[in-house]
Order: structure tokens, then sequence, then C-alpha cells
């Protein structure tokens, strides 16, 4: 039952480490410059106020999450069969 623990935090851990990896290399990335500039991304600025909502870059961002966490699952289900 430890090791079956270990393994998974292990992984789990591998995958937070690839994904911010992802995040501190993404700036650098030319194609990824339009997240937070999708169309559904609000941006109010007045004279002494600014208000931003990234709605668009949230459901994109939360859709690719949920398909890289079924996979995750899906792959974990089918190897430890």
């Amino acid at each position: 039952m430890m090791s079956e623990l270990g393994k998974s935090l292990i992984f789990f851990g591998a995958v937070l480490l690839l994904i911010g990896l992802g995040l501190y290399l993404a700036p650098k990335v030319p194609v990824l410059n339009w997240l937070g500039r999708l169309p559904l991304d609000f941006k109010i600025e007045r004279e002494n106020f600014s208000f931003y909502f990234p709605l668009g870059t949230s459901i994109l961002i939360s859709l690719g999450l949920s398909f890289i966490f079924s996979l995750v699952l899906y792959l974990l289900r089918r190897f430890s069969e």
C-alpha cells in the first residue's frame, strides 16, 4: 500500500513539475502571447478604475486542464490493471 502511494506522489509531482515548467516558459513562447487577449477577456479602463476579467482564457485553460486530467486518469487506469 505504501509503495502505491509513493508511486502516485512521484507521478503527481512530475505532473506538477511539467505544469510549472510550462507556466514558467509560456511568456517566452511567441505562440502563447494571445493568452489573456481572447474575445471573452473583458478589460475596462476608466480614469481611476481598471477591471480585467479573463473569462475566455479561464475557459480555455479549464478545458485544457480537464483534458489533461482525464488523459492522466485514463492512462493510470489502463496501466494499473
